[in-house]
């Protein structure tokens, strides 16, 4: 059954596709918290943050287990494509 998952990393365990924020990105967004705390901020303080950016990416090989064949707008749109 095709399935969508929110996060890179449930396309490159077998789900067809993932759409979601880019984890990646948290991280380096959460490094400037933590720098800013480091240098005195109050985290009350901080602004909530929601997510900026975002990635598509498809797995060919669960597609062609499925016998399901991507149309070549979404395949140039996807972020990353697992082979």
């Amino acid at each position: 059954m095709p399935t969508l998952g929110a996060l890179r990393e449930h396309a490159e365990g077998g789900v067809l596709m993932s759409c979601g924020p880019s984890y990646a990105d948290h991280c380096r967004r959460a490094a400037s918290y933590v720098d800013q705390i480091l240098k005195g901020a109050k985290p009350a303080d901080l602004p909530v943050q929601l997510p900026t950016a975002y990635e598509l990416v498809i797995n060919l090989r669960t597609a062609k287990t499925l016998n399901l064949t991507i149309p070549p707008q979404l395949l140039d749109r996807a972020d990353d494509l697992i082979e």
